[in-house]
């Protein structure tokens, strides 16, 4: 699975290729020729732009209208839509800047480039493949921050599970609805009560 983002999600870029998608990031291009690119370049297109994104599927682009107002709702929503794994995996994850693969590096090609001070603490380092970034990476203060914001759209995913059957059933027994509830079929009358 491949992205391209338009220029207004930029930090949901660095977040998919942290947890291993694929993603070229567009922040200087027009409308129509991100709509070229993923067309030609079978591209999932993400964008926040509504108009955008009514283009897309007009046209048979795959697209998705990113909402939420922080990057955990934004991640809970991909996650939903296209079944993402929320986590990092250090041996498919990306350069969170150019999206090129990294590999894991021994301390002795690092400590020429680190500061003095993480290559005392740290042990396990990781440098992007690409030889113009060439960016290095460790598991530094800022991780705890990185794995509470996963977890947190986790719960926000889970949450949205364990209320869809529920919110089927609802609607089903709604005055009005054509389904009734055995024809849903999803909760019990049990769960419902104890969702409400």
């Amino acid at each position: 699975m491949r992205f391209l983002l338009d220029g207004m999600l930029g930090k949901l870029a660095r977040w998919l290729r942290m947890i291993g998608y694929e993603c070229t990031y567009m922040n200087d291009c027009e409308d129509h020729e991100l709509l070229t690119i993923a067309k030609r370049d079978s591209l999932i297109l993400l964008t926040s732009d509504a108009e955008l994104y009514r283009t897309a599927v007009a046209r048979g682009i795959e697209s998705l209208l990113v909402e939420g107002r922080t990057e955990t709702e934004r991640l809970a929503s991909l996650a939903e839509r296209y079944r993402l794994n929320l986590r990092i995996d250090t041996t498919i994850s990306r350069c969170p800047l150019c999206g090129w693969q990294l590999r894991e590096a021994s301390k002795g090609d690092v400590e020429s480039v680190v500061p003095p001070a993480t290559f005392k603490v740290y042990q396990t380092f990781w440098v992007c493949t690409n030889p113009k970034c060439a960016k290095v990476y460790w598991q530094g203060s800022h991780w705890k921050r990185i794995e509470q914001t996963l977890a947190s759209a986790k719960k926000i995913l889970d949450r949205k599970e364990q209320t869809k059957p529920i919110a089927r059933t609802r609607r089903a027994l709604e005055p009005g609805t054509r389904q009734s509830a055995s024809a849903i079929g999803t909760a019990s009358r049990e769960q419902v009560s104890r969702n409400e």
